[in-house]
């Protein structure tokens, strides 16, 4: 099961069946928080997208090992916006189709870079007790 990373997100605690985002080849769970850390800095990255974008573009960064169901990435946003962090404008994507395009707030630029704090720190924290040795303090 996914330790909880953080409480400002919509993200990932559930298995690959019914949870939004899954590593393809070990159908691990990612910690709770990262999609919405994903979706903020791929915005901040990139400028404005439309959902699909952003979720293509995610697994893309991963290299294809994470899979983004179009049934968490949109709660995902909804959520964000709901929290300040992103906003969103209508207008047509390049398929010619309505869609809605999310970008980054001046609270969701914070967010990204108070994160991605809180995460190096964390997965510091985390490596050390992976490189323990066996009967070591």
């Amino acid at each position: 099961m996914a330790m909880p990373y953080d409480t400002f997100a919509a993200a990932a605690a559930k298995t690959q069946e019914g949870g939004p985002v899954s590593d393809k080849t070990t159908k691990t769970d990612i910690w709770q928080g990262t999609l919405a850390l994903m979706v903020l800095k791929t915005l901040e990255t990139l400028g404005p997208l439309h959902g699909y974008g952003v979720a293509r573009r995610i697994e893309q960064t991963s290299g294809q090992r994470l899979t983004v169901n179009y049934g968490t990435i949109y709660p995902a946003l909804v959520k964000l916006e709901q929290e300040g962090y992103v906003t969103s404008d209508w207008g047509v994507s390049d398929a010619g189709r309505k869609a809605k395009y999310y970008r980054l707030t001046r609270a969701g630029r914070r967010r990204v870079e108070k994160a991605g704090r809180e995460w190096e720190r964390t997965t510091e924290i985390v490596a050390q007790f992976l490189s323990m040795a066996p009967g070591e303090d």
